[in-house]
């Protein structure tokens, strides 16, 4: 991808990969400049959300962002707070996550999942305005959902390795599994 196409992917929105009745609805922070050129979250080369999804145990193998509508047949969707991809995400502003925020609530009561992923504890800090909000399970629900924040899966976030991010996802997948079956339908 030539660096001319990664800016003309600025501000583009990404579908969502969502059905309703999900189990998890991960929700990234907002789409990368790769999300946006190719139309696959978590596309930027040096991301971890798909290798940390599979060691974790949420899929049986590692699916390559190009798979993500596989992701439905485990009861899994991505949406993100925020819908237009930047470079980083320090590029959006706090009424973005804010008003990101309220749609995301209302996209979760519509498509009612058990689970609410927010991976980046920061994005949902200000989205939500619960400044202290710590990785794991929150106290709150989100349009009927309980919630989890969990390390954001960017090569950036130097603090979370992927050892470390698949334990904390696993944590998750072990609280969805303890609700309910493991396949949808």
């Amino acid at each position: 991808m030539t660096p001319e196409e990664l800016q003309a992917a600025r501000d583009r929105t990404v579908p969502d990969v969502v059905a309703g009745g999900l189990r998890v609805l991960f929700c990234g922070i907002n789409p990368s400049l790769m999300t946006g050129a190719t139309g696959h979250h978590f596309a930027r080369p040096g991301n971890r959300f798909w290798p940390v999804l599979h060691r974790s145990g949420f899929t049986p193998r590692q699916l390559k962002p190009s798979e993500q509508g596989e992701l439905l047949d485990y009861g899994l969707g991505i949406t993100n707070v925020v819908a237009r991809a930047t470079a980083r995400a320090d590029e959006l502003t706090t009424e973005e996550f804010r008003e990101g925020g309220l749609i995301l609530a209302a996209k979760v009561e519509q498509l009612r999942p058990r689970w609410l992923a927010v991976v980046g504890v920061t994005a949902y800090r200000t989205a939500f305005d619960d400044r202290r909000a710590k990785i794991g399970p929150q106290d709150q629900t989100i349009g009927g959902a309980r919630v989890w924040a969990l390390p954001n899966p960017s090569g950036l976030n130097a603090h979370w390795t992927v050892q470390t991010m698949a334990e904390e996802y696993g944590r998750l997948l072990a609280a969805v599994d303890a609700d309910g079956p493991r396949h949808p339908g």
